[in-house]
Protein backbone atom coordinates (compact mmCIF):
# COMPACT_ATOMS: atom_id res chain seq x y z
CA UNK A 1 0.00 0.00 0.00
CA UNK A 2 1.49 3.22 -0.86
CA UNK A 3 2.94 5.56 1.84
CA UNK A 4 2.67 2.31 4.39
CA UNK A 5 6.16 1.96 6.14
CA UNK A 6 5.75 -0.37 9.05
CA UNK A 7 3.77 -3.45 9.56
CA UNK A 8 2.66 -5.82 12.26
CA UNK A 9 4.82 -8.74 13.38
CA UNK A 10 4.78 -11.74 16.14
CA UNK A 11 7.98 -11.10 18.38
CA UNK A 12 9.93 -11.71 21.47
CA UNK A 13 12.52 -9.77 23.68
CA UNK A 14 12.97 -12.91 25.70
CA UNK A 15 13.68 -16.79 25.41
CA UNK A 16 10.27 -18.55 27.24
CA UNK A 17 7.35 -19.97 26.91
CA UNK A 18 3.98 -18.59 24.58
CA UNK A 19 3.79 -15.62 26.92
CA UNK A 20 7.16 -14.70 25.35
CA UNK A 21 5.49 -13.43 21.77
CA UNK A 22 3.91 -9.98 20.99
CA UNK A 23 2.57 -8.12 18.58
CA UNK A 24 5.05 -5.51 17.31
CA UNK A 25 5.18 -2.31 14.69
CA UNK A 26 8.29 -2.54 12.92
CA UNK A 27 9.69 -1.27 9.67
CA UNK A 28 8.41 -3.25 6.61
CA UNK A 29 11.18 -4.50 4.53
CA UNK A 30 12.21 -3.74 1.11
CA UNK A 31 12.87 -6.89 -1.66
CA UNK A 32 16.68 -6.84 -2.80
CA UNK A 33 17.59 -8.09 -5.66
CA UNK A 34 15.90 -11.46 -6.37
CA UNK A 35 13.75 -10.90 -3.84
CA UNK A 36 9.93 -10.40 -3.58
CA UNK A 37 8.19 -8.33 -0.90
CA UNK A 38 5.10 -10.85 0.10
CA UNK A 39 1.70 -9.72 1.20
CA UNK A 40 1.38 -12.50 4.01
CA UNK A 41 -1.90 -14.34 4.32
CA UNK A 42 -1.23 -17.30 6.01
CA UNK A 43 1.49 -18.67 7.55
CA UNK A 44 1.90 -22.44 9.11
CA UNK A 45 3.31 -22.48 12.71
CA UNK A 46 5.55 -25.70 13.23
CA UNK A 47 7.53 -27.15 15.80
CA UNK A 48 10.91 -25.86 15.12
CA UNK A 49 8.72 -22.15 15.88
CA UNK A 50 8.23 -23.17 19.24
CA UNK A 51 11.45 -24.56 19.86
CA UNK A 52 13.18 -21.56 18.65
CA UNK A 53 11.13 -19.00 21.05
CA UNK A 54 11.98 -21.67 23.76
CA UNK A 55 15.50 -22.40 23.21
CA UNK A 56 17.00 -19.66 20.38
CA UNK A 57 18.43 -22.82 18.41
CA UNK A 58 19.80 -21.69 15.42
CA UNK A 59 19.18 -17.75 15.70
CA UNK A 60 20.58 -17.23 18.91
CA UNK A 61 19.07 -14.73 21.51
CA UNK A 62 16.26 -12.64 20.49
CA UNK A 63 14.49 -10.06 19.00
CA UNK A 64 13.45 -12.27 16.14
CA UNK A 65 10.15 -12.82 14.42
CA UNK A 66 9.65 -16.65 13.53
CA UNK A 67 7.75 -18.48 10.78
CA UNK A 68 9.01 -20.20 7.70
CA UNK A 69 5.91 -20.70 5.68
CA UNK A 70 4.11 -18.17 3.47
CA UNK A 71 1.23 -18.13 1.38
CA UNK A 72 0.03 -14.76 0.05
CA UNK A 73 0.02 -12.38 -2.75
CA UNK A 74 3.48 -10.28 -4.18
CA UNK A 75 3.24 -7.09 -3.11
CA UNK A 76 6.31 -5.12 -4.87
CA UNK A 77 9.73 -7.36 -6.75
CA UNK A 78 13.22 -6.82 -6.15
CA UNK A 79 15.90 -6.01 -9.55
CA UNK A 80 15.76 -8.75 -11.27
CA UNK A 81 12.84 -11.21 -10.76
CA UNK A 82 11.37 -12.39 -13.73
CA UNK A 83 8.99 -15.13 -12.65
CA UNK A 84 6.60 -13.14 -10.40
CA UNK A 85 4.83 -9.58 -10.63
CA UNK A 86 3.06 -8.18 -8.19
CA UNK A 87 -0.72 -9.40 -7.76
CA UNK A 88 0.90 -12.87 -8.80
CA UNK A 89 -0.14 -15.49 -5.51
CA UNK A 90 2.45 -17.42 -4.25
CA UNK A 91 3.51 -19.87 -1.40
CA UNK A 92 7.25 -21.44 -0.33
CA UNK A 93 9.35 -21.51 2.26
CA UNK A 94 12.02 -19.15 3.67
CA UNK A 95 15.21 -20.12 3.48
CA UNK A 96 16.08 -22.81 6.48
CA UNK A 97 16.40 -21.52 9.23
CA UNK A 98 18.33 -17.82 8.97
CA UNK A 99 15.22 -16.30 6.50
CA UNK A 100 12.49 -16.69 9.47
CA UNK A 101 9.79 -14.10 9.36
CA UNK A 102 6.91 -15.01 7.82
CA UNK A 103 4.66 -14.11 10.94
CA UNK A 104 4.34 -10.88 9.91
CA UNK A 105 2.11 -8.75 7.69
CA UNK A 106 4.97 -8.61 5.04
CA UNK A 107 7.97 -10.40 4.42
CA UNK A 108 10.43 -11.03 1.94
CA UNK A 109 11.41 -13.83 -0.02
CA UNK A 110 13.83 -15.08 -2.49
CA UNK A 111 12.04 -15.59 -5.69
CA UNK A 112 13.57 -19.47 -5.86
CA UNK A 113 11.97 -19.90 -3.00
CA UNK A 114 8.80 -19.75 -4.24
CA UNK A 115 6.16 -20.55 -6.74
CA UNK A 116 2.38 -20.11 -8.01
CA UNK A 117 -0.17 -21.13 -5.23
CA UNK A 118 -2.22 -23.98 -7.01
CA UNK A 119 -5.80 -21.95 -8.20
CA UNK A 120 -7.68 -24.52 -6.42
CA UNK A 121 -6.60 -24.20 -2.99
CA UNK A 122 -7.05 -21.50 -0.48
CA UNK A 123 -4.39 -19.52 1.54
CA UNK A 124 -5.02 -21.49 4.67
CA UNK A 125 -4.07 -24.62 2.67
CA UNK A 126 -1.17 -23.04 0.92
CA UNK A 127 0.04 -21.62 4.12
CA UNK A 128 0.04 -25.28 5.77
CA UNK A 129 2.16 -27.02 3.40
CA UNK A 130 5.93 -26.09 2.39
CA UNK A 131 8.12 -26.72 5.53
CA UNK A 132 6.24 -29.69 6.29
CA UNK A 133 6.10 -30.70 2.58
CA UNK A 134 9.11 -29.68 1.69
CA UNK A 135 10.70 -31.97 4.72
CA UNK A 136 9.18 -34.89 3.74
CA UNK A 137 9.99 -34.76 -0.18
CA UNK A 138 13.22 -33.91 0.15
CA UNK A 139 13.39 -36.83 2.63
CA UNK A 140 11.59 -39.52 0.70
CA UNK A 141 12.29 -38.36 -2.40
CA UNK A 142 15.45 -36.60 -3.02
CA UNK A 143 17.66 -38.25 0.09
CA UNK A 144 15.64 -42.17 0.29
CA UNK A 145 14.92 -42.04 -3.97
CA UNK A 146 11.53 -43.54 -2.52
CA UNK A 147 9.86 -45.79 -5.53
CA UNK A 148 6.62 -47.61 -6.30
CA UNK A 149 6.67 -51.10 -4.50
CA UNK A 150 8.76 -50.19 -1.43
CA UNK A 151 7.81 -50.50 1.97
CA UNK A 152 7.85 -47.12 4.07
CA UNK A 153 7.73 -46.59 8.11
CA UNK A 154 7.00 -43.08 8.70
CA UNK A 155 6.60 -42.18 12.71
CA UNK A 156 4.34 -39.32 13.68
CA UNK A 157 2.27 -40.44 10.79
CA UNK A 158 -0.41 -38.10 12.42
CA UNK A 159 1.37 -35.11 12.84
CA UNK A 160 2.42 -32.16 10.75
CA UNK A 161 5.35 -33.70 8.42
CA UNK A 162 3.71 -37.35 9.08
CA UNK A 163 0.71 -36.90 7.65
CA UNK A 164 1.92 -34.86 4.48
CA UNK A 165 4.92 -37.47 4.04
CA UNK A 166 2.31 -40.15 3.64
CA UNK A 167 0.72 -38.64 1.12
CA UNK A 168 3.71 -37.89 -0.73
CA UNK A 169 4.67 -41.77 -0.21
CA UNK A 170 1.45 -43.07 -1.58
CA UNK A 171 1.74 -40.79 -4.63
CA UNK A 172 4.77 -42.41 -5.26
CA UNK A 173 3.57 -46.08 -5.25
CA UNK A 174 4.83 -47.32 -1.68
CA UNK A 175 2.93 -49.59 1.03
CA UNK A 176 3.15 -46.92 4.19
CA UNK A 177 3.62 -48.38 7.42
CA UNK A 178 2.55 -45.31 9.86
CA UNK A 179 2.29 -45.15 13.99
CA UNK A 180 0.48 -42.72 16.05
CA UNK A 181 -1.95 -43.19 18.81
CA UNK A 182 -5.00 -46.06 18.60
CA UNK A 183 -7.78 -42.48 18.32
CA UNK A 184 -5.82 -41.22 15.48
CA UNK A 185 -5.32 -44.52 13.27
CA UNK A 186 -9.09 -43.33 11.57
CA UNK A 187 -7.31 -40.44 10.44
CA UNK A 188 -4.17 -42.66 9.60
CA UNK A 189 -6.47 -44.87 6.90
CA UNK A 190 -7.89 -41.77 5.89
CA UNK A 191 -5.20 -40.33 4.26
CA UNK A 192 -3.47 -43.49 3.01
CA UNK A 193 -1.80 -45.67 5.96
CA UNK A 194 -2.09 -48.87 4.98
CA UNK A 195 -1.02 -50.56 8.21
CA UNK A 196 -1.17 -48.10 11.58
CA UNK A 197 0.50 -49.14 14.63
CA UNK A 198 -0.29 -47.85 18.19
CA UNK A 199 3.12 -46.72 19.43
CA UNK A 200 1.85 -46.98 22.89
CA UNK A 201 1.04 -50.52 22.97
CA UNK A 202 2.80 -52.15 20.64
CA UNK A 203 6.58 -52.26 20.11
CA UNK A 204 7.48 -51.42 16.35
CA UNK A 205 10.81 -52.73 15.94
CA UNK A 206 9.13 -56.07 16.92
CA UNK A 207 6.19 -56.04 14.84
CA UNK A 208 7.65 -54.27 11.28
CA UNK A 209 10.18 -56.05 9.37
CA UNK A 210 11.38 -55.36 6.41
CA UNK A 211 11.45 -51.70 5.54
CA UNK A 212 12.71 -50.05 2.39
CA UNK A 213 12.69 -46.77 3.94
CA UNK A 214 12.33 -44.86 7.55
CA UNK A 215 10.83 -41.14 8.14
CA UNK A 216 12.50 -40.28 11.62
CA UNK A 217 10.48 -37.42 13.10
CA UNK A 218 11.19 -37.65 16.57
CA UNK A 219 15.19 -38.75 16.73
CA UNK A 220 16.68 -40.30 19.82
CA UNK A 221 15.96 -43.94 20.90
CA UNK A 222 13.40 -43.91 18.25
CA UNK A 223 15.52 -43.56 15.17
CA UNK A 224 18.21 -45.85 16.45
CA UNK A 225 15.91 -48.26 16.73
CA UNK A 226 14.09 -48.03 13.72
CA UNK A 227 17.21 -49.40 12.08
CA UNK A 228 16.16 -52.51 13.19
CA UNK A 229 12.94 -53.06 10.92
CA UNK A 230 15.30 -51.99 7.59
CA UNK A 231 15.88 -54.75 5.26
CA UNK A 232 19.51 -54.92 4.24
CA UNK A 233 20.40 -51.68 2.09
CA UNK A 234 17.62 -49.94 3.73
CA UNK A 235 17.59 -46.57 4.93
CA UNK A 236 16.16 -44.28 7.51
CA UNK A 237 15.94 -40.47 7.52
CA UNK A 238 16.17 -38.44 10.67
CA UNK A 239 14.73 -35.27 10.23
CA UNK A 240 16.36 -34.35 13.69
CA UNK A 241 19.89 -33.03 12.54
CA UNK A 242 21.95 -33.56 15.59
CA UNK A 243 22.50 -36.32 17.76
CA UNK A 244 24.73 -39.23 18.90
CA UNK A 245 26.98 -41.23 16.40
CA UNK A 246 25.55 -44.36 17.45
CA UNK A 247 22.79 -43.67 14.87
CA UNK A 248 25.48 -43.99 12.49
CA UNK A 249 27.48 -46.81 13.89
CA UNK A 250 24.66 -49.20 14.43
CA UNK A 251 23.17 -48.68 10.83
CA UNK A 252 26.72 -50.07 9.45
CA UNK A 253 26.68 -52.52 11.83
CA UNK A 254 23.57 -53.65 10.42
CA UNK A 255 24.05 -53.27 7.02
CA UNK A 256 21.52 -49.79 6.14
CA UNK A 257 22.21 -46.42 5.94
CA UNK A 258 21.20 -43.57 8.18
CA UNK A 259 21.06 -39.80 7.04
CA UNK A 260 20.55 -36.76 9.10
CA UNK A 261 18.73 -33.55 7.35
CA UNK A 262 17.39 -30.09 7.54
CA UNK A 263 15.21 -29.11 5.04
CA UNK A 264 16.07 -26.26 2.67
CA UNK A 265 13.84 -23.98 1.00
CA UNK A 266 13.95 -24.78 -3.05
CA UNK A 267 11.28 -24.15 -5.86
CA UNK A 268 11.39 -27.16 -7.54
CA UNK A 269 10.28 -28.96 -4.64
CA UNK A 270 7.46 -26.72 -4.46
CA UNK A 271 6.95 -26.98 -7.89
CA UNK A 272 5.97 -31.00 -7.44
CA UNK A 273 4.51 -30.09 -4.34
CA UNK A 274 2.07 -27.57 -6.51
CA UNK A 275 1.89 -30.56 -8.92
CA UNK A 276 0.25 -32.98 -6.29
CA UNK A 277 -1.92 -30.74 -5.14
CA UNK A 278 -3.42 -30.18 -8.06
CA UNK A 279 -3.28 -33.65 -9.05
CA UNK A 280 -5.77 -33.99 -5.58
CA UNK A 281 -2.90 -36.65 -4.31
CA UNK A 282 -1.81 -33.90 -1.08
CA UNK A 283 -4.12 -31.54 1.23
CA UNK A 284 -3.04 -30.62 4.57
CA UNK A 285 -5.12 -31.14 7.04
CA UNK A 286 -5.46 -28.04 9.30
CA UNK A 287 -6.00 -28.43 12.77
CA UNK A 288 -6.74 -24.79 13.80
CA UNK A 289 -6.36 -21.29 12.66
CA UNK A 290 -5.81 -18.30 14.37
CA UNK A 291 -5.12 -14.45 13.45
CA UNK A 292 -1.65 -13.04 13.68
CA UNK A 293 -2.67 -11.32 16.93
CA UNK A 294 -2.80 -14.93 19.08
CA UNK A 295 0.09 -16.60 18.00
CA UNK A 296 0.84 -17.56 21.94
CA UNK A 297 -2.75 -19.75 21.31
CA UNK A 298 -1.18 -21.43 18.27
CA UNK A 299 2.09 -22.33 19.77
CA UNK A 300 0.49 -23.65 23.42
CA UNK A 301 -2.33 -25.80 21.12
CA UNK A 302 0.85 -26.81 19.05
CA UNK A 303 2.68 -27.63 21.96
CA UNK A 304 0.17 -30.23 23.54
CA UNK A 305 1.32 -32.26 20.69
CA UNK A 306 -2.04 -33.64 20.36
CA UNK A 307 -3.12 -31.83 16.97
CA UNK A 308 -3.45 -33.64 13.64
CA UNK A 309 -1.82 -31.61 10.80
CA UNK A 310 -1.04 -28.27 11.27
CA UNK A 311 -1.84 -24.96 12.50
CA UNK A 312 -1.83 -21.68 10.38
CA UNK A 313 -1.77 -17.98 11.24
CA UNK A 314 -3.83 -15.56 9.30
CA UNK A 315 -2.19 -12.28 8.50
CA UNK A 316 -5.33 -10.41 7.63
Amino acid sequence: MEGVTTMRAISQDVLGGPEVLKEVEVERPVPRPNEVLVRVRAAGVNPTDWKHRATGGFLGEPPFVLGWDVSGVVEETGIGVAAFKPGDEVFGMVSYPFGHGTHAEYVTVPARALTHKPAGIDHTQAGALPLVSLTAWQALVETAGLRRGQRVLIHAAAGGVGHVAVQIAKARGAYVIGTASAGKHDFLREIGVDEPIDYRSTDFAEAVRDVDVVLDTIGGDTGLRSLRVLRPGGIAVSILPVGSQEFYDEAERLGVRAVRMLVDADRAGMRAIAELVEAGQLRATIAGTFPLSEAAKAHELGETGRTKGKLVLLAD
